[in-house]
This record gives structure tokens, sequence and C-alpha cells, in this order.
């Protein structure tokens, strides 16, 4: 799932400062505060030099004592004595603290103080920096003040950018664009397929068909729905509803076929008119998908008087029944709107499952009636002395409680009006409650309870859903530094808990008239150290003999999780971990398939395939072991993964960088064989396979399906999400809706270059081009410009063909006026390209030297 020892925090926190000045000492606008990468590998280790720059822009004297400053900083911090007169501490999760030493001198007006930091690993793009930045006054500790924008400084030396010495992964230039790119062969519009993703089959008819205002539907009675979808959607091309009846003639007619499986569809368009036919709906609107990504990619820009699509034969359904995306709403937390515009997204490319991420560490998102203190507390983050009144900063949420990333969730009313939104584009939606690890929001807003009920002498209430053990001197961890985030199993109270939940969630299907069959109950990174120092813990092993060790309290929890559920009509689905034993192979650690869940038609995300990592097997173990496997891998699926080595590109990267090519050149059921780079960029050995297991028949037709996934920690608002959703998405709908191409299995090394071509050209010169308009436009990335110098001029190429390249060589920056690219750049001097899409928005912006 989500490997976060090396994870940084991203975005620069823009909270407006507080105006009662008149209680602090100082003016907390006036510090503007820098931040730039030292050193990595700094001292011959794996940790890099961190460096603050503090200046006092103000016309007083920053004290010298009376403060703290605190920042968001997921890499650990070394603690202790730092420079700049100012001692470094840390408060629990990615939250720091600076205070000052008995050396301290203030800051006078005008001047500056360094402080510098040790972390842990490295750094390499603006992400990585610390963030949320504020200060709290001793004689007002309830209270902080945001503190300005953090300006980040750009690493440019190789001690910056490089993370160790072996790091042959420099930062990626236009001329490392430049060479990936040159393969890649621009294909006419008219000549790409007509329609993405990739169906079963397709042939093309004769002439074409004429879309007018005046298009009208028909329906079988069974199709209502999907008719109502389809005349709504013209009315956003046409300007008008299309007019919808049950018979007669009409321009698009929806029919049944009873022999097609329940997500197959057959889409014939002639002259006169289209048919598109199904078993059921979801047939139906995957036809009706289709028929929209054979109108001009530029249809949704204004409202047409015609459009013209082509005559074609289609006979298509998915390869695979579960089609996935996984989006964490609880590091970050996303709008309804948001999530309704990603559900959308998925319905163009045909994904069927919504994996809602619902709780973590820092967010519980979903209003419980029955323990209002999930999301009263749990929903909400700032500055606080005890968390009784909601949790402590994370990511860079700062000090306001009201800050839009940090605090929010969907009351019963919103979850309901999602499920609705998603079912009317068939879209599943799979509620995800993070146990036992993971689960600090629930764990903190159930032991404000305890606390409240307690004080009130309701001793037997304030039991009833407390997760940890108030004697538990337990010292552990977290991979994301928490030292209380994980549920004590060995409390009877938690079931009742995860029981009053689950039975809430089930209600809100019900209500919204929806079925509900699995829940995903979470199961990954619970922390060495756990559990161990619980009185409860040692009661039940004393009381529970089959309890041996610590490390049995796993098998014993998702037991117990597993007949909850079952007693509720529902299947248990989590991470790999929870299909995981723990044993030792000749005396050292060693985890294997658990052989007591195999029949328990468990599912299973399996995120921990790092090419590289000695787990890339893991996937096809689990599924050779009957486990239900959903293929959700970090190397290829996980789109928080930065789109490349860049200071200016956003996201992680601990588990490799994830572009569009990514998921496109997954091979789902034999992803060894086209696997090519490891985790830190290099060229990967194809012998690091040779002892892998590999996939049986048997475990292939436990393989659910294929899943995409975005975490959100550096994820604070819909343009960053779109960001890092698109376009790796349409790769991940190519690979789980159509069948494997030549390519996987040919000898032929032509075949892969010519499908990435015309992926790329399509991607490029329809979808895109679509995705700039449609529901008002999503903020994809556009590719940065590929670029060399060849004698004595500048060759620019694209990622994906069908963008224009605009270029200045005076030094400013290009825009909509500027030149565009139409061969060779003669021009000496600094060369600097930018690219743009249909409406005029435009890439990073990259700069090439002709000498």
């Amino acid at each position: 799932m989500h490997l976060r020892r090396f994870l940084l925090v991203c975005g620069l926190f823009t909270a407006a400062a507080t105006k009662s000045w008149a209680q602090a000492p100082f003016d907390a606008s006036q510090l503007k505060v820098s931040w730039e990468v030292g050193e990595n590998h700094y001292q011959g280790k794996a940790q890099f030099l961190s460096v603050f720059t503090i200046v006092n822009t103000g016309h007083t004297a920053f004290p010298a004592q009376g403060w703290q400053l605190y920042f968001n900083f997921v890499r650990p911090v070394t603690p202790g004595p730092t420079t700049g007169g100012v001692s470094a501490a840390h408060v629990n999760g990615d939250l720091y603290k600076l205070s000052p030493t008995g050396e301290s001198k203030g800051i006078a007006p005008g001047d500056s103080i360094r402080v510098s930091l040790i972390g842990e690993a490295w750094a390499v793009n603006f992400t990585d920096a610390p963030d949320g930045l504020y200060l709290v006054w001793d004689k007002e500790p309830a209270k902080g003040y945001a503190m300005p924008a953090l300006n980040v400084r750009p690493s440019t030396q190789p001690k910056q950018y490089l993370r160790f010495p072996g790091d042959k992964i420099g930062l990626i230039t236009p001329q490392d664009i430049y060479e990936q790119n040159k393969h890649t062969v621009d294909i006419p519009v008219e000549k790409l397929p007509k329609v993405f993703p990739t169906p079963r089959k397709i042939e093309t008819g004769n002439g074409e068909l004429v879309l007018t205002p005046a298009v009208t539907i028909s329906t079988d009675p069974a199709f209502a729905k999907e008719a109502a979808y389809l005349s709504a959607e013209l009315k956003t091309i046409f300007g008008k509803e299309a007019v919808v009846s049950n018979g007669g003639n009409a321009t698009i007619t929806l029919s049944t076929d009873a022999s097609l499986a329940p997500e197959e569809y057959t889409l014939t368009v002639t002259s006169t008119g289209v048919q598109i036919k199904a078993g059921e709906g979801a047939g139906i609107f995957y036809g009706i998908q289709s028929l929209k990504s054979m109108f001009p990619a530029n249809a949704w820009a204004g409202v047409q008087k015609k459009i013209s699509i082509p005559a074609v034969n289609v006979t298509d359904g998915p390869r695979f029944g579960y089609r996935a995306f996984m989006i964490d709403v609880a590091r970050n937390f996303h709008s309804k709107d948001d999530i309704c515009r990603l559900l959308d997204l998925m319905a163009i490319y045909k994904l069927n499952v919504l994996h809602f991420h619902l709780t973590d560490d820092e967010g519980w998102r979903l209003e419980i009636p029955s323990l209002p203190e999930l999301t009263a507390i749990g929903a909400h983050r700032g500055h606080t002395v005890n968390e009784q009144d909601h949790l402590q900063p994370a990511y860079g949420s700062g000090p306001d409680v009201n800050n839009e990333a940090g605090s929010g969730f969907y009351t019963k009313k919103d979850f309901i009006d999602i499920l609705h939104y998603a079912a009317d584009r068939h879209i599943t939606v799979i509620p995800e409650i993070e146990t036992p690890g993971h689960a600090r929001a629930a764990v903190v807003a159930m032991k404000a309870r305890f606390e409240k009920l307690s004080k009130a002498g309701q001793q037997a209430a304030a039991e009833e859903y407390l997760l940890s053990d108030p004697k538990d001197q337990s010292v552990y961890h977290s991979v994301q530094n928490w030292n209380d985030n994980v549920i004590n199993v060995a409390l009877p109270a938690v079931y009742h808990f995860l029981d009053k939940v689950v039975e809430e969630v089930q209600g809100m299907y019900k209500e919204a008239g929806l079925p509900l069959e699995y829940v995903h109950m979470g199961g990954d990174e619970v922390p060495a150290g756990v559990w161990a120092g619980s009185p409860a813990v040692k009661a039940l092993m004393e009381k529970d003999k089959r309890i041996r060790e610590i490390n049995d309290l796993w098998y014993y929890y998702y037991g117990k999780v597993n007949t909850l559920l079952k007693n509720r009509g529902l299947k248990l689905y989590g991470w790999e971990e929870l299909g995981m034993r723990k044993t030792t192979l000749d005396g050292q650690p060693f985890s294997m398939p658990n052989p007591g869940f195999s029949g328990e038609n468990l599912m299973v995300d399996v995120w921990n395939n790092i090419m590289g990592g000695g787990a890339e097997d893991l996937p096809y173990r689990l599924a050779n072991a009957n486990y239900k496997v959903v293929l959700s891998g970090v190397s290829n699926m996980y789109f928080d993964m930065a789109y490349m080595k860049s200071f200016e590109e956003p996201g992680f990267y601990w588990g490799g960088f994830v572009d569009v090519d990514k998921p496109f050149y997954f091979i789902p059921l034999d992803y060894y064989k086209n696997s090519k780079v490891d985790a830190l960029g290099n060229p990967l050995d194809p012998a690091i396979f040779k002892d892998k297991q590999r996939l049986t028949a048997y475990g292939a037709d436990n393989i659910a399906g294929v899943q995409g996934l975005l975490w959100s920690e550096t994820v604070k608002n819909r343009g960053r999400m779109e960001y890092m959703i698109l376009p790796k998405l349409l790769g991940l709908a190519e690979r789980a809706w159509a069948k494997d191409p030549e390519w996987t299995t040919s000898n032929d090394s032509t075949l892969y270059p010519t499908a990435w071509s015309e992926f790329a050209n399509t991607l490029g010169k329809k979808e895109l081009v679509k995705l700039s308009y449609y529901n008002g436009g999503y903020n994809y990335r556009i590719p940065t410009a590929g670029a060399s110098v060849v004698d004595g001029a500048v060759l620019v190429n694209l990622q994906l063909p069908g963008f224009v390249i605009r270029y200045t060589t005076n030094g400013k920056e290009p825009d909509g006026k500027s030149k565009v690219y139409a061969g060779a750049i003669k021009e000496k001097g600094t060369i600097k390209l930018k690219v743009f899409d249909a409406k005029g928005r435009g890439s990073r912006t990259v700069s090439i030297e002709n000498k």
C-alpha cells in the first residue's frame, strides 16, 4: 500500500494570517522563511541536510525566547540542538517544532538566522519540503499563528539532487525527454483508433453518421436511466436534450440482447443511425461511452450545430470485471464535487469500482451519526494542546481548523449522494475503514469520548467504544512516525465499535437502495512493538492459548473481523498484509500467504511490488494461494508517484517514478516480462525474476482486476488531484478493459513502439483534447517538451503528439503569442519551450542552450 519511510509533505501553505496581533509579541507575517536541500548523503549516511533561512522583514526584533515554530515534515528529523540557536523536537506523526535554546539571540529587523536539520533518507523535489509553518507563543499555548508560504529553493547542484553516490539518475533534462520521445511516430488523427479503450473487435463501415440537435433516442424501458444519461450528454454538445421515447424510429436505439454478458455490448453506427445492444444497463452504458469516444475531440468546446461520426461495428466487453480507482480523502480531504468529477472521469473510461479510502491516521471522513466524535474530532485538524476538540496538523494543514485540505467530511446525505451518482454511472463504491493500524483519527476521537464521559461519571458508556488500552506501555513508531495510531485488538470494545460503524455504513447503502458486498478493512503497516506492553493483550494471551506470540494477534483480529462481516452478509477486503503469515525461514523473519484464511474468499490489494525490492512476485504468490487479488502495485499504479525526477514535479518516488507509460506497459498476468526499471530508475536486470513465483493458471483465475491509486499526502486540491491522475488513468483504463495486445507475447521488438505511438497519439490528439473541455475541463498534466541540439539547431519533440509547442529566445516566458515550433530552431542563446493544450493552458517551461 504506502511504504512511507521515504514520503514527504508537499504543496505550499497559503492560509491567511490571523489579525489578532494585539495578543502576539510579534507579527508572524513579517517572518519570511525559505528552505533548501543542503546536501543529500550528508556525512556519508542515508540522510540529508535540510536548511531553513528565517528573515525578519519587520521593523521590530523577533524575540529570543517565548515561542515555538511548528511545521510538518514527514521525513524523520534528528532531534536536539541545531544551528541558529534553536532545538528541534518531534511532536507526533509528521509534526515537529523548533524551540529557542539559551543561545538564541532572536532576529533583529532585516536580519536572519539559518537553521540546519538532519533528515532521514533524501530529498529530490519541491514536495519534499517542510510545510504548514506556524508560530505559537508560550503565553498563548492554545493558539497558532500561520506564517507566510514557504519559499522552496530549487536544487541545482549534484550534491542536492543525487540521492547517494551510486545514484545514476540526475534531474531529467530536455535532452533526456527528447531521447525518450524520439521513437514516437506522429500519426494523423484520422488513422487513430475510433474507440478507446481498445474494444474486443471493431470493423469500419461505409460512410458516416451526422448528428444534429434533432437527435432522438429510443430505448427499452429497462435502459431508461442510461437513455437519460445519454440525453444529458448530448445536451452538452447540442445545447438541448435529446427526446427519449420507448419505441419507434430514432437516431439512437438502445435495446436488449439477452445473449450478451452483463458488461458486454454491441455498437453499430451507419449513415442512418446508431444501435447499442446489451443484456444489462452496464453494457448499454459502456456502449454509450464508446459512442462518445467517436465524437470529434473538440465537440465539448461549445454548442455544436452538427457532428459526424464514422460508421462502425463494435463487439466489446471488459477483460477484468474489477476495474478500480482508489482515492484517499483522509490525508487531505476532497469535496463531494471533486469526487463526482472523478466518477465522471472513471465513467468515460469504463472503470467500475471506486475504492473510497475514508479513514486514516490524519482524518475520519464519513459521518457515523451514533458516534459523532469521529467527525467532530477526527475530521478536523488544527493547532491543539490536547486533541480534545480536533487532531493536530498534518501535511501542512496549519493551525487553522477550517483549512479545507486538513478538515472536512461527508455527511450521511453527501455519502448517499455519492453512492447514487456512482451507481448512475455503473460504478460500485467500496468503503475502506482502515484498521488496525492507520487508525489514529478513530483512536483519538474515541479516547476523547472516553475522557468526556468518564468525567461525567458514565464509565460504562465511556468504555463502550474505546479503541486503546489506557494502561498500554507499548513503544512503537509507524512508518509515518506516529506512536499511538494502532487499535488495541484485545479490547472487546473494538469489535463493538467496528460492528457499529459497519452497521451504519451498511444502513447508508440500504437507504440508497444499493447493495454492499465488500468492506475494505485495511490491514497494512502495523509497526513492530505494538501491543507488546498492553495489559489487555497480556490478559487475552493468558486466556486464549491459541495466541502464543504478539504476531498471532493479527490472525485473531482478522478472524473476528471476518466473522463480524459475514454475520452481516458482507465480505472482507483488505491490503496484502491481510493475507500474509509471519514466520521464520532458516532462522530469519519470513512472510508467506496465510493458509488459515485462504479458503475464506478474501480479496486483497497487493501494493508492494517494488521493482528490485524483493517482493516482486507477491501478487502472484497470493493469487496462487487462493486469495482474490487486485493488482495495485506501486511500480505501475501509484499515481501519487511523481512523473519524473525533476525538482518541479510534485509527488513521491519511493516506489519509482510513474509516468503514463508505466500503467500502459503493465502486463497484468506476467508483468515481469515488461518491467523495465527499478525503483531508482536504473535499468532492471531480468535475472531478479529468475526465482520468483510465476502466476499459475489456477492463480490467474484469482486475479480480480487492476486498480490505480492516489494517496493524498501531496494532493491538497482539485487541480493537483487531476494533475496526478491524468493522463495516467488512461493507461490504467486500457490495461483494465482491453485484452493483452500482441506485443505482450510476441518476440517482434517493433510491436511495442508501434503500439505506444498509437496510444500516445490517441491521448494527445483525441482524449486529452476532449478532457480540455469535458466537465469544464480537467487539469491533466501537459508533458514538457523534449529538446536536443543537433548540428547547431534545436530539435523539439513531445511525449504525446498533438499539443502546440511555443518558444522564446529573449529570455521571456513563452505564452500564447510566442512563436510556434514548426522545425529546427536555429537562433542562438537560451531557448525556452512551453507546451500548450487546446484551451491555451501551458506545461512547465524548459530551457536549452544553443551555443
